[in-house]
Order: structure tokens, then C-alpha cells, then sequence
């Protein structure tokens, strides 16, 4: 099997001699068990758990469970067979299919109900018209999103994201909706606007509303409460990021805002202290 890649989409990848397992090893290579390992996916990670008798080691460490990460180098079995574990960058689905997206859609307030276009181009969500509104419209644009391990790429936009498979950016995350939020380029800008219909998206800690908002650089979307929350670092790439821990009750990003606005009327004594405490819980 050496030089050989094999591209999987199952939520479970079983690794063994077994006939029942996705990635199958001879039945002469008995250092490798017949159930031997398991990769599955948890939200946007992988987790690599081993139900060996010889172990199974990741970059070198014998590991019962593990997160893996692009380039990892897997051992099935001290001196086994070696695999790397890769996550792809490719041009993701550009033409979703309109009718798993019909239950979606009933939900949402008819102002927020998204306009399933022909099979040439994305579904987009238009609103009520007025004076100043920008409306999405199909452009060639690009648009990566960093998520997790992964980086999703996209040509045509607007991109609509939500949990339903059929967006063409889907996220398996428990505060998404189905139908949740879009990102479209119009005026040589990026803008995102709240498909949810309960003001969830956020930009900068504040909530867009029904209305789309820009994107400038090193804006910090939020796309609910729970996340996920990304940068925007220009020419179309989002980032995610890791949220403020709750007890702060800050939004990522704002604090560095905060100390700025108020350094000017802090004494040095004050300004002292609060780089010692940035120091010992940044």
C-alpha cells in the first residue's frame, strides 16, 4: 500500500485486518489486530482511538486515544505499517441541491427566507430593499475559511453557512442552525448577514441584526453564543479563534479594545497591575 492515498468520508474509519474495516491490512500481518484502531470525528477534530494488542503510536508515542492533526505519522504496531494522516484543502460544492433545504427554511421569518436560485448558482437571502441595503449577489470572489484542522475554499459566492448538510459551508457545532448565516462580496467588500432570525451573529460582540454588516480587518465574527467565532484577516480568509473564558464576559478581542480606550486616564500604577495580571492569566 505504500504511495497509496485513500480519501474517506465516513464519521468512522476502521483500521485493521478485519474485512469489515475501511483501511484493511493482509491477514498475514499479524502485528496488526483485527480491529485495531479507529478514527472518528468529533464536531470539526478526529479522534484516533486504539483497540489494539500492539499498541498504535502517533508521531512516535504509543497512545490509547488522541486528536489528530494534518501530518500526523501513525504506527499500527511498534515497527508496523506507517501511515500520515492528512486533511485536504479542496473547492467545496458550489451548487446545493434546493430541497433538503425546504424544511430549513420554513422556519425562518418570511423576511429571512432564502430565494433557492437555479442549479447555476447558490441559494441567497434577500431582504426587503431599502434605501442604502446592500443584497447578495452570485459573484467570483474567494472566501477560506480556517476551521479547526481543516480549510475550506471557495470561488463563487454568497456562502451560505449553517449545520444542514446542503450549505455549502456546513458546521457540525450545537450552536448552528440549520440554515444560520451568509457571506457574500458586493461593493469590493465581504459582508455577513444573520439568516437565524434571532440576532445570533455578531460582529465585534455586537449583534448585525436583519440588516448585512461588513467585514473590515480584524473584525471578529461570532456566529452565536456558543461559537464559532472567526478573524477576519482580509482578502476573504476567516480564522477561527478561541472565545475569552466565560468568567472574563469579555468577546474575543475586546479587552486589548478596553485597555486601550481607558490607558490614557490610568495612573502607571494601575497600568502596572494590569500587565502583571495579563502576564499571569493571558
Amino acid at each position: 500500500m505504500k504511495g497509496q492515498i485513500q480519501e474517506f468520508t465516513d464519521p468512522v474509519i476502521s483500521i485493521g485486518r478485519s474485512p469489515e474495516c475501511q483501511i484493511r491490512f493482509p491477514a498475514d500481518l499479524t502485528v496488526v489486530s483485527r480491529k485495531h484502531a479507529d478514527i472518528v470525528r468529533d464536531g470539526n477534530r478526529f479522534k484516533l482511538t486504539d483497540h489494539s494488542t500492539n499498541g498504535t503510536f502517533v508521531n512516535g508515542k504509543r497512545v490509547e486515544e488522541a486528536f489528530l492533526k494534518n501530518g500526523d505519522v501513525l504506527i499500527f504496531s511498534e515497527g508496523g505499517p506507517k501511515v500520515s494522516f492528512l486533511t485536504q484543502m479542496r473547492e467545496q460544492d458550489q451548487r446545493p441541491s434546493p430541497a433538503p433545504l425546504a424544511k430549513a427554511q420554513e422556519a425562518m421569518p418570511a423576511r429571512e427566507r432564502p430565494e433557492i436560485a437555479g442549479r447555476e448558482s447558490p441559494p441567497i437571502a434577500p431582504v426587503a430593499p431599502d434605501e442604502g441595503d446592500v443584497l447578495p449577489q452570485p459573484v467570483s470572489a474567494p472566501l477560506v475559511f480556517q476551521y479547526g484542522p481543516t480549510l475550506r475554499s471557495y470561488k463563487q459566492l454568497p456562502v451560505n453557512i449553517g449545520k444542514h448538510p446542503q450549505c455549502q459551508f456546513a458546521i457540525d457545532h450545537p450552536g448552528i442552525l440549520d440554515l444560520h448565516a451568509q457571506v457574500f462580496f458586493s461593493q469590493n467588500r465581504y459582508w455577513v448577514k444573520d439568516l437565524t432570525g434571532r440576532s445570533l451573529v455578531q460582529v465585534n460582540g455586537e449583534a448585525i441584526g436583519l440588516r448585512p454588516s461588513p467585514l473590515s480587518l480584524q473584525d471578529l465574527l461570532k456566529l452565536g453564543p456558543q461559537g464559532p467565532v472567526f478573524r477576519f484577516l482580509g482578502e476573504g480568509r476567516l480564522a477561527e479563534v478561541e472565545e475569552s473564558s466565560p468568567e472574563s464576559g469579555d468577546f474575543p478581542g475586546q479587552s486589548r479594545k478596553d485597555e486601550a480606550a481607558g490607558g490614557a486616564m490610568e495612573g502607571k500604577e494601575d497600568r502596572e497591575k494590569k500587565s502583571v495580571f495579563r502576564r499571569l492569566f493571558k
